[in-house]
């Protein structure tokens, strides 16, 4: 099973990757979401885990494109929320096609959890 993390912050990116390798996931990261994309039609994720706020292309526009694109792919949305604080972004997120969201900070075993649940409903 493959995750795709797509976060313009180097630690989050580290910390879930890191996570997500201890759980037997492999890997791979994008900064923002054009490079995410990219990633995912070239070597296709079971799972995406996107922030929403980050420049290029930030996660709801990345989230709708995974929607059309690859309908079968999990996809976890993450947010801080930038100024306005994450309540704004994750329904969004969720309307959009998310199948699950957390706001930041998330407690990563809540996090790890729920990829098993989403890959393990497969």
């Amino acid at each position: 099973m493959k995750i795709l993390v797509i976060d313009d912050d180097d630690q989050m990116r580290v910390l879930l990757r890191q996570v997500m390798e201890w759980a037997g996931y492999e890997v791979l990261e994008a900064e923002d979401g054009r490079e995410g994309m990219h990633l995912q039609r070239r070597d296709p994720a079971d799972l995406v885990i996107t922030d929403l706020i980050m420049p290029e292309q930030e996660g709801l526009e990345t989230i709708g494109q995974l929607r059309k694109e690859f309908p079968k792919t999990k996809v976890i949305a993450i947010s801080g929320g930038g100024r306005i604080g994450p309540e704004a972004y994750l329904p969004a997120a969720q309307e959009l096609g998310a199948d699950k969201v957390f706001s930041k900070p998330f407690d990563v075993r809540e996090l790890a959890s729920a990829v098993k649940e989403l890959l393990d409903h497969d």
